[in-house]
């Protein structure tokens, strides 16, 4: 299934969109982590497209083929409002699926910023009490390269997998080409480094670690949601999502085996699975 490519303008920024699937057709959102994009959703939009959903995956502000935010605006507010612009203006309440920085923006969008925003919520590896380890790594990762790049395709392939927390994960060096971009013979990491000086755990006022905020937005937000984990993820603990899915009534909670933070990459099979049957839940 070709996408069809859309552009939606908001506040200060075009954030570039693929629409799978009949207009008509209910829609389904899908939102990225930080330093990745649209592109890693391809597989699991496809086939949620063709069990009768409208899904679009975005690009958000600063990543992939979304502009760069001329004045480094990067905070969860902005990601959370460009959410709500985009499903303005398609006009039709979503489901929302977020990893990761996309998981919290749907918690602040549909939490506080625009209360009844969504008719269901699919979290992915992420929840307001992160480990610290675990995203301490994801940062010391992405800020590794991201002013040297790599030679090749093929190093940056082997980066990541050394990165995985999967014993013997092989990364095809061409599934990355969408992810980064060639300049003067060398590969960079698609997105704008001076998002993360917005997100880093020192900056008291970044509520992307605002652990009591976000899980005050959780329990406002009244449709079903579902928060689908990674048994071997460093990022949420099995603790941590016991005590979220306690905390947060109408929660359903899956723990998917050999997948780490990047569930939809490492089992996609099964997160689509999961998010079909969350889906068949809701019509």
């Amino acid at each position: 299934m070709e996408p069809t490519p859309l552009r939606f303008t908001t506040s200060d920024v075009v954030i570039a969109v693929d629409r799978r699937g009949d207009p008509c057709d209910p829609p389904v959102f899908f939102l990225h982590g930080g330093g990745q994009t649209r592109h890693s959703w391809g597989a699991a939009a496809e086939v949620v497209a063709e069990r009768g959903w409208c899904t679009y995956t975005l690009d958000s502000r600063g990543h992939g083929e979304s502009d760069w935010s001329a004045e480094a605006n990067y905070s969860l507010q902005d990601f959370a409002l460009d959410l709500i612009a985009i499903a303005d203006a398609v006009g039709s309440n979503p489901v929302i699926v977020g990893a990761s920085l996309g998981g919290l923006t749907s918690l602040l969008a549909m939490g506080r910023e625009r209360p009844g925003l969504g008719r269901g919520l699919v979290l992915v590896d992420i929840v307001p009490e992160m480990e610290q380890a675990g995203t301490d790594r994801i940062g010391a990762f992405m800020m590794r390269h991201v002013e040297t790049g790599f030679a090749s395709l093929h190093e940056a392939a082997v980066a990541v997998a050394e990165y995985s927390p999967r014993p013997g994960r092989t990364i095809d060096p061409d599934s990355l080409r969408k992810n980064l971009r060639e300049r003067d013979g060398r590969w960079y990491w698609h997105w704008d480094p001076r998002f993360m000086s917005s997100i880093k755990r020192s900056n008291g006022d970044s509520e992307v670690f605002a652990h009591e905020v976000l899980t005050e937005c959780a329990r406002a937000i009244d449709v079903p949601k579902l928060l689908v984990r990674g048994r071997m993820s460093d990022v949420v603990t099995e603790e941590a999502a016991r005590r979220f899915v306690a905390a947060v009534p109408g929660t359903g909670y899956v723990d998917i085996a050999d997948a780490a933070h990047m569930v939809a990459g490492d089992k996609n099979d099964v997160f689509r699975s999961a998010v079909l049957d969350f889906l068949a839940e809701l019509d």
